[in-house]
């Protein structure tokens, strides 16, 4: 699906992604209801964020390179999810980590080359982006490239319903059933669903994705980061985050088989 954009004016690519040029200008980003994300203007230079998020086999060519051993499997503890558990229930699960999203026991990734790279922490992303030499998107410049020139809290306009049109998330009424109704109950290969206005795909669902970045609102002497969109295990009553307004917050060693991340290109 990517490859059918290449040689758009907005695209070019690189290695084995694509990067969408987010014009240089003044956004308006928040919500006049939103206390930690309040409405306000904010000018950008113009910067390039990648069409997807990243993927299993962009962070396998990353660990081929340099060995490097992620959080979840230093510390022996990521946070999976089996249909089943109550609303906002996670498992710890000692044998999960990027290769094993959902433990062990559940599966690896060896067919899921295309899907999101996940169960890493924020830490783990930033060693992935000093090797690549990209960088994560700021809580700011995510918010304007998901919007796509919007104001709205959705980049199509304000009717959440329309939500399966565009992205990867939980349908069902609750977690104590699985829901597969979109064809996937996990992950899903990036670009699977409609994108935005601007290119980009998965925004809204899939996974969380990390950005850099502080809120007014945050907790003194915490040391706690940030993740926008939404994710797969995310549904209309449980963790509705999957607009361009909400910012979730996760310690930056918290591994989740929900979070991962995108990336903008460097100067």
């Amino acid at each position: 699906m990517l490859l059918m954009l290449l040689g758009t004016s907005h695209l070019f690519a690189q290695s084995d992604t694509s990067f969408v040029l987010i014009p240089a200008g003044t956004y308006t980003v928040g919500s006049k209801e939103n206390i930690p994300n309040p409405q306000r203007q904010i000018h950008t230079d113009s910067f390039y964020i990648a069409a997807t998020e990243l993927t299993n086999a962009a962070f396998a060519k990353f660990v081929a390179a340099t060995g490097y051993i992620t959080d979840a499997e230093k510390y022996h503890s990521a946070m999976v999810f089996i249909p089943g558990l109550a609303e906002f229930q996670w498992l710890e699960d000692s044998t999960a980590y990027w290769r094993y999203p959902n433990g062990i026991s559940r599966g690896g990734i060896e067919n899921k080359m295309q899907h999101p790279v996940t169960t890493i922490s924020y830490r783990d992303a930033m060693a992935y982006c000093q090797w690549a030499h990209v960088r994560l998107p700021s809580l700011e410049e995510w918010e304007i490239a998901s919007r796509a020139g919007a104001t709205t809290p959705y980049f199509w306009g304000s009717v959440q319903q329309e939500i399966g049109t565009y992205a990867n998330v939980w349908h069902g009424r609750n977690h104590l059933q699985a829901d597969s109704s979109d064809g996937y109950m996990y992950t899903a290969p990036v670009a699977s669903f409609k994108p935005n206005a601007w290119g980009l795909y998965d925004m809204y669902g899939n996974i969380f994705e990390f950005c850099t970045g502080q809120l007014p609102t945050d907790p003194k002497g915490r040391n706690i980061v940030h993740a926008r969109g939404g994710s797969w295990w995310c549904s209309q009553h449980a963790c509705s985050f999957f607009n361009s307004v909400d910012i979730g917050r996760v310690s930056p060693r918290a591994s989740f088989s929900n979070q991962g991340f995108r990336v903008v290109k460097l100067p």
